[in-house]
């Protein structure tokens, strides 16, 4: 989830009262949000820095699509690099497998096969998140990275139930295992290749705002964890004690599903479109500081994919005339899109504020839910 602590942008305050006109810079519509989403200082494609030779600040559709673009590239190459790495050490683990009969590395590298496979359908979630917004799918394909989680979790859930039968099996058929010291050194493999690819999941998923991506960097940390539990087991059988290493295949089971809980529930946080509260108060607090803004109304914000996207309402003087209410929420949608981390796009509802205390949504008052 993004640090709603980050720093804002410098904050350009607009005159106590704004113009009838917006200006050039800024004449946009704001009802379906411009999100351009554009951190400066980031790298750019040579288009869109061409583009603002021609127009320094423009906030249009090149924008938008560069950002979605080099975000779902970094997420695709995240997913290739990782996918290598763990299966370069999955097939290290499973030589040794064959070799020692240990049930803990086997579960061990089960799950680091179950962990690089992931990639797979978040690789093609990141590919369909990339096409452009339909009349049927008007928000785009966004929401294909959810799907890509629910995937993952079932994958997660096979390789627990899969790594505990296994761990049973043995404990009622106990074997003792040989090339002790290959089975150590594989947990320590496995360990070093898991933890590098958490890192750069986590990392990257993070600054892109991919909760998906995270949710397979924690995996790939717990199966690094769980590979160093494979040494507990060569440690017992080494001693004379063959139960140990059954007993530590189903410790990794344990660890598998406590993994399985917390992907699913950042998964069904996102279907259920659920935010960091700390993102509205840092929304409320960003649209309090437009000038002209006598008040914030309701604030709402969703994940679709890893762009953030707000629906807010502000209320405004009731003696503006059309041009400046319209430039107040040009104004507040800009401000948002600026200090706002990942936010695409932004709709701006103004409602007047009326000293006399005039409900001007009273016909829809018996329509909204409550």
């Amino acid at each position: 989830m993004p640090d709603p602590e980050s720093s804002p942008a410098p904050v350009h305050r607009p005159d106590p009262e704004p113009s009838p006109e917006p200006s050039d810079e800024h004449s946009h519509g704001h009802g379906g949000g411009h999100g351009h989403g554009h951190g400066h200082g980031g790298k750019r494609g040579w288009v869109a820095r061409a583009g603002r030779l021609i127009a320094p600040h423009g906030h249009d559709s090149l924008d938008k699509t560069d950002a979605a673009l080099e975000s779902s590239s970094r997420g695709l190459r995240v997913l290739a690099v990782s996918f290598a790495v763990l299966m370069v050490t999955a097939a290290v683990q499973a030589v040794i497998v064959v070799r020692s009969g240990s049930v803990a590395l086997l579960g061990d590298t089960l799950h680091n096969v179950a962990d690089a496979l992931t990639a797979v359908p978040l690789a093609i979630a990141f590919s369909v998140g990339r096409r452009a917004a339909t009349r049927r799918f008007t928000y785009g394909y966004g929401r294909a990275e959810d799907l890509a989680g629910i995937v993952i979790v079932l994958i997660i859930a096979a390789t627990a139930g899969l790594a505990g039968y296994e761990a049973v099996n043995r404990l009622v058929d106990p074997r003792d295992i040989s090339a002790v010291g290959w089975v150590a050194a594989a947990g320590v493999v496995g360990f070093l290749g898991n933890e590098w690819v958490a890192r750069y999941r986590i990392k990257v998923g993070r600054e892109i705002g991919s909760a998906a991506l995270v949710a397979d960097g924690l995996h790939a940390r717990t199966d690094g964890f769980t590979s160093l539990a494979v040494l507990l087991g060569a440690g017992g059988s080494a001693l004379g004690f063959p139960l140990a290493d059954p007993i530590v295949g189903l410790l990794i089971t344990v660890a598998i599903c406590f993994v399985l809980r917390d992907a699913a529930r950042e998964i069904y946080h996102r279907l259920m479109d659920a935010v960091d509260p700390g993102l509205v108060d840092q929304a409320e607090a960003v649209l309090r500081t437009v000038g002209g803004v006598r008040r914030v109304g309701s604030v709402r914000l969703r994940w679709i994919g890893h762009a953030l996207h707000a629906e807010v309402e502000i209320l405004v003087g009731h003696d503006l005339t059309l041009l400046q209410a319209h430039a107040l929420a040009v104004e507040a949608e800009h401000r948002l899109i600026h200090e706002m981390p990942r936010l695409r796009a932004a709709t701006v509802h103004t409602d007047p504020y009326d000293p006399s205390g005039a409900d001007h949504h009273a016909p829809l008052n018996s329509h909204r839910i409550t």
